[in-house]
């Protein structure tokens, strides 16, 4: 019998991740019984803790908020994906128990806009500055052959992503929120705000749209994402996006490939519906 292996996702709060179902499922599929996949409440305090009681029976980790940022000084080595944006949401640990730390959401996103046949786009909007909106950014940078516009609340976040965008070498322009509806006509749209905070942009849905790509799974769908597709428009979901970047950290951590993105998100839906 195989040893055991042993991965999870920490953050806080965390009982709300639909990272084990996802997980769990590709496991299942590629017959690794001996393989276990939990999560775990742990916060910034207590990240370092956490690390120091794994044992070499630990394949790997996935981060969620507020960890990723945190987990870097704990590292042995980080990916320049996830280097270009200060963020990991992937550990690996090596046979010689070395932690590599990597980003998956930025990969997942460009997976995720070319499976609804996004592959280049002129120009592009994100609505929001959040963290979620640095890793589109840097999925942008290898999508956008033009300028992306960031629809922001405050000064503060404008010269954040003024930063990442210099950072990422992606022209950045920055628009106040009240101006957002205008954001609706670019061919990719891009929301990285908190559930509802595009309710109000409904009504000025354009009857020509392109490709919105909502990160939100929770409730879904959103109020945005069914207005446009009544307009015939492309949605890409945050199960699209779990999903794709699930699949890397699968097979990162398990060295099988493909993961079996199809019985993932099978899952992951099936989770939703549950919920």
């Amino acid at each position: 019998m195989s040893a055991r292996r042993r991965a999870a996702v920490l953050g806080s709060p965390i009982a709300h991740s639909l990272s084990p179902v996802l997980h769990r499922a590709a496991y299942g599929e590629l017959g690794l019984g001996h393989w276990s996949y939990d999560r775990f409440e742990v916060d910034e305090a207590g990240l370092p803790g956490f690390f120091a009681g794994l044992d070499d029976s630990w394949a790997g980790l996935s981060l969620t908020m507020p960890l990723k940022r945190a987990v870097i000084p704990l590292l042995d080595e980080v990916t320049d994906t996830a280097a270009s944006v200060e963020a990991v949401n992937t550990v690996v640990f090596g046979d010689d128990g070395r932690r590599r730390g990597d980003n998956t959401d930025i990969p997942g996103m460009i997976a995720a806009l070319r499976e609804r046949g996004v592959e280049r786009v002129e120009s592009a909007a994100i609505l929001g500055a959040g963290a979620t909106a640095s890793s589109a950014l840097a999925a942008l940078s290898r999508v956008c052959t033009g300028p992306v516009t960031a629809y922001v609340r405050s000064e503060a976040r404008a010269d954040e992503m003024r930063g990442w965008g210099e950072r990422l070498g992606v022209d950045v322009r920055i628009a106040p929120w009240d101006t957002a509806e205008q954001a609706l006509r670019a061919p990719l749209v891009i929301a990285t705000t908190p559930a509802g905070t595009t309710d109000g942009l409904v009504a000025a849905v354009p009857d020509a749209v392109g490709t919105l790509f909502d990160v939100l799974y929770e409730p879904w769908p959103t109020a945005l994402a069914a207005a446009w597709s009544t307009r015939g428009g492309a949605v890409v979901s945050g199960l699209d996006l779990l999903v794709h970047q699930a699949v890397q950290q699968v097979e990162q951590m398990t060295r099988r490939s493909p993961a079996p993105l199809a019985v993932m998100r099978k899952a992951g839906e099936q989770a939703l519906e549950a919920h």
